[in-house]
């Protein structure tokens, strides 16, 4: 897995969303697959305007405390403005300007590619000089080269 810092603009993000934790999601009650087929079947990007909307975020928000505790996760769009027709069913949030560090994954199966990096992400920073800031972690997905054997995705760490 390759990494490089990057600084990034603040970002407003809309989307669906749940709150988990990583003990809940590596146990039988799994949110996030669910989050996943709620948002495909939500349609966003024609219920409101996006940014790219080729570019998928799944943003890690809202932090109890670390990667222990809880966390929101919110499956979505870049937005330009706040202003949505359903805001039951969409949230809105925004992320902060930050540095990060980036992680490129390897190709593969996408399950097994997000749930493998995460695994080394968590194990690189025991042992890292550079500290999580835990103010919005993201994946982004590329659409239009979406497969989902083969998918390749980049992953944002907030540092401090």
């Amino acid at each position: 897995m390759r990494t490089y810092i990057s600084e990034q603009p603040a970002i407003t993000l809309t989307g669906v969303q749940v709150r988990t934790t990583n003990a809940e999601e590596a146990g039988p009650n799994r949110r996030l697959p669910k989050l996943w087929e709620t948002y495909f079947q939500s349609q966003i990007t024609s219920q409101t305007p996006t940014i790219n909307s080729h570019l998928i975020y799944a943003l890690y928000t809202d932090y109890e405390s670390d990667a222990t505790g809880a966390y929101t996760t919110l499956i979505g769009h870049e937005v330009a403005s706040v202003k949505l027709r359903d805001e039951d069913k969409f949230h809105t949030v925004e992320v902060p300007a930050s540095k990060y560090l980036v992680f490129t994954t390897e190709k593969g199966p996408v399950y097994e590619v997000v749930a493998q990096a995460w695994g080394k992400i968590w194990e690189y920073f025991k042992e890292s000089e550079e500290v999580r800031a835990f103010t919005g972690d993201y994946e982004l997905y590329d659409a239009r080269n979406l497969d989902p054997e083969q998918t390749q995705l980049q992953i944002f760490i907030a540092i401090k």
